[in-house]
C-alpha cells in the first residue's frame, strides 16, 4: 500500500516562533516548486499569539502539528492481506492461503473490520485433532460449503440451509444394520445402493451425500422432498469424501478471536517491536484510525521500515528538536543559530549563515532558483525578519535582513512600521493567558558542560505589559523548574522601545550565571540587562561562557 513516508516534511523547533513556522510554509512553498518530491510544512508546538496574528493577517492556515517523527506503522510497507468472510470453508481458506502464500488470513466482517484470525495451525489442528462426529453440526456447516469441498451438486435441497444437528457416519453396512446406528438429523454417507439411500431417508436423516456420481431414482428424490432430506451427489468415492467433510466446516468455527495482537497504522514501530519479541506470531493485523481492517505485517516488514525524512529550519539542536528526531532521516538543515548537538545519520544539506533571522536565509533561496514570491509568503517571512530582528533593533540583525524585509513589505505590501507594531501587540497581548501558556509561547532549552538550562523570551513594546506579565510568571516559575528538571530557568522580558531586557531567574546557581555574565547585582531573582534583547546571540553566548568559566 501507499506509504506516508514519500513525503518529506519540513519542520522547526518546539514552542515555534514566528520565523520557525513562517520559514517551515515558506521553504516548503519553494521546494514544491523545484522539486519533484512532495513536502509538508509541519510544527513541532503550539503557535503563540503573534504568529497567529501573522497567519491570519496573510491567509495562511497554521501547519498541521506533529509531536513526534518515529517511525510508524504506516511509514511501513504492509502486505494487502484481504479479508475473508467467517462463512468460508477450511478447505477455502487453505487454498487462499497457498495461493497468496501466507500462512495467516485475516476475517473480516461486511464493513471490514477485524472479527478474528485463522492461521495454518489452526487448519492442520482441526484436520488433525477433532474426532467428534458431531463437529459438522456443531460447526454449523453450511451446505454450500459441503458441495464446494466435495465439488458436489445439489439434487434436492437449498445450499443456503445448515446442517446444525446429528453427526455424520458412512452407511457401509446393509440396510438391517444401518437402522441400529442412524439417528434423526444425521448425514450419512453412502454409495450407490437404492436400499441405503431409502433407508437413511426413512430414518430422518437430515443429508445424505451420494459418492462416485451414482444415479438418484426419482424415488429416493421425491422421498427425500417428502421428509426434508437434502441429497448431495459427488464425483468422489467414500474414503475422500469421509476425508474431506470436515474441511467444508466454516472458519468462524476455529479463528481466533478473543485478545487478538493487532496494530494501529498510528502506532510507533518500536512499540511493535516489542510486542512482536514477547508473541512469536507470524503476521500481525493492522487497523486504521477509523477501526477498518488494512493489512498485515510481520517482523520482516520491520526490517525494511523506511524513517521519516525531515528537513530542520530554524535549529540544530537535539534539545529544541521534534521528539524520536534521531528515529528521523534528516535530509536538510536551514539555521542561523550556533551550531549545536544534533547528530545525523548521512551527510545532509546543512545551511547556516550569520544573519538575523531564517527567513533571510529562505528569501536569499528563492532568489538563487529565480522563484518568484508570492505576496502572501513575501509577508509570513517579512513577518518572520521583524520578530527576530526585533524590528531590526536586535544585534543579530544584518544589512541584508534589513533589506530582505524592505523588499518583501514590497512584495506583500505593508508598512514594516505600522505591521510590527500590530505584530508585537498582537504576541505580548496576553491578558487572557495563563501563566503556562505565557511561558511555553517561546521557550528553549541549552546544556553545556553537563549543565542544562531553559530561556523563555516575551517581546512587548509595552513596559506596563510586561510588568503585568511578570507578575504572573513570577509564581510559576517554580513549577516549570521542577517539572523540567533542570539546573537552571530564566525568562527575558524584552522592550521592544527601550532595547533592554529584564530576567527573572529560578534555580540553585541562577543568579550567579547573570551576575558573572553580565556583571550585575541584585537583591531579587530579577535583573535588569540594557541594550540586551536578543536571546541567540547576547544573552545566551555569555551564560555558557559564565558557565564554563
Amino acid at each position: 500500500m501507499g506509504k506516508t513516508s514519500n513525503k518529506i516534511y519540513i519542520i522547526g523547533h518546539k514552542n515555534p516562533d514566528t520565523d520557525s513556522i513562517c520559514s517551515a510554509i515558506a521553504y516548503t512553498a519553494l521546494k514544491n516548486k523545484i522539486s519533484s518530491k512532495e513536502h509538508c510544512a509541519r510544527r513541532a508546538g503550539q503557535i503563540n499569539e503573534e504568529t497567529q496574528y501573522v497567519l491570519k493577517r496573510f491567509g495562511v492556515e497554521a501547519p498541521v502539528y506533529m509531536s513526534d517523527v518515529g517511525t510508524q506503522i504506516k511509514d511501513i510497507e504492509i502486505r494487502e492481506t484481504k479479508g475473508v468472510s467467517s462463512s468460508i470453508s477450511l478447505k477455502k481458506a487453505w487454498q487462499l492461503m497457498k495461493d497468496e502464500n501466507v500462512v495467516t488470513l485475516p476475517i473480516t466482517d461486511k464493513e471490514n473490520r477485524l472479527e478474528g484470525l485463522i492461521t495454518i495451525g489452526d487448519i492442520t489442528t482441526s484436520y488433525m485433532e477433532v474426532f467428534d462426529s458431531a463437529i459438522l453440526s456443531a460447526a454449523r456447516t453450511q451446505y454450500k460449503n459441503i458441495i464446494e469441498t466435495l465439488e458436489g451438486t445439489m439434487v434436492v435441497g437449498n445450499e443456503h440451509g445448515y446442517f446444525v444437528k446429528g453427526k455424520v457416519l458412512i452407511a457401509a453396512a446393509n440396510p438391517d444394520l444401518m437402522e441400529n446406528f442412524i439417528e434423526p438429523d444425521d448425514l450419512v454417507i453412502l454409495g450407490n445402493r437404492y436400499e441405503s439411500q431409502l433407508c437413511a431417508i426413512e430414518m430422518n436423516a437430515s443429508c445424505i451425500i451420494v459418492c462416485e456420481g451414482a444415479k438418484i431414482s426419482m424415488t429416493i428424490k421425491k422421498l427425500a422432498e417428502e421428509r426434508d432430506c437434502v441429497v448431495i451427489s459427488t464425483p468422489h468415492d467414500t474414503y475422500t469424501v469421509a476425508r474431506l467433510i470436515n474441511q467444508s466446516m466454516p472458519i468462524k468455527y476455529f479463528m481466533r478471536k478473543d485478545k487478538l495482537i493487532t496494530f494501529k497504522t498510528e502506532d510507533f514501530t518500536e512499540v511493535a517491536k516489542e510486542v512482536m519479541a514477547k508473541k512469536r506470531h507470524r503476521d500481525f493485523p493492522i487497523i486504521n484510525k477509523k477501526g477498518f481492517y488494512v493489512g498485515m505485517i510481520s517482523r520482516r516488514n520491520l526490517l525494511n521500515m523506511t524513517r521519516k525524512q525531515l528537513i530542520l529550519v530554524d535549529h540544530n539542536e537535539a534539545s529544541q528538536a521534534v521528539d524520536q528526531v534521531e528515529e528521523a532521516e534528516i535530509l536538510e538543515i536551514i539555521d542561523h543559530h550556533r551550531l549545536g548537538s544534533l547528530e545525523t545519520i548521512s551527510p545532509v544539506f546543512f545551511r547556516n549563515e550569520p544573519v538575523g533571522c531564517t527567513a533571510t536565509i529562505i528569501y536569499k533561496m528563492y532568489l538563487e532558483n529565480k522563484v518568484e514570491i508570492e505576496p502572501h509568503i513575501a509577508g509570513l517571512l517579512c513577518a518572520a525578519i521583524i520578530s527576530d530582528t526585533l524590528m531590526y533593533r536586535s544585534p543579530t540583525c544584518t544589512a541584508f535582513d534589513k533589506a530582505a524585509a524592505e523588499e518583501l513589505a514590497k512584495i506583500a505590501g505593508i508598512d514594516v512600521e505600522e505591521f510590527a507594531h500590530e505584530m508585537f501587540h498582537a504576541g505580548s497581548n496576553l491578558k487572557n493567558k495563563s501563566p503556562e501558556e505565557i511561558f511555553y509561547q517561546d521557550f528553549k532549552k541549552f546544556s553545556v558542560s553537563g549543565i542544562s538550562f531553559g530561556v523563555g523570551q516575551i517581546n512587548s513594546m509595552n513596559a506596563d505589559e510586561l510588568e503585568e506579565i511578570k507578575g504572573k510568571l513570577i509564581p510559576y516559575l517554580d513549577k516549570a523548574y521542577q517539572e523540567h528538571g533542570i539546573d537552571m530557568l530564566f525568562f527575558m522580558l524584552t522592550n521592544i522601545i527601550a532595547e533592554s531586557t529584564e530576567v527573572i531567574c529560578q534555580g540553585k546557581d541562577a543568579k550567579s550565571v547573570v551576575e558573572s555574565a553580565f556583571d550585575v547585582k541584585s537583591d531579587s531573582d530579577s535583573y535588569i540587562l540594557k541594550n540586551v534583547v536578543s536571546r541567540k546571540k547576547q544573552l545566551i553566548p555569555a551564560f555558557m561562557s559564565a558557565i564554563q568559566q
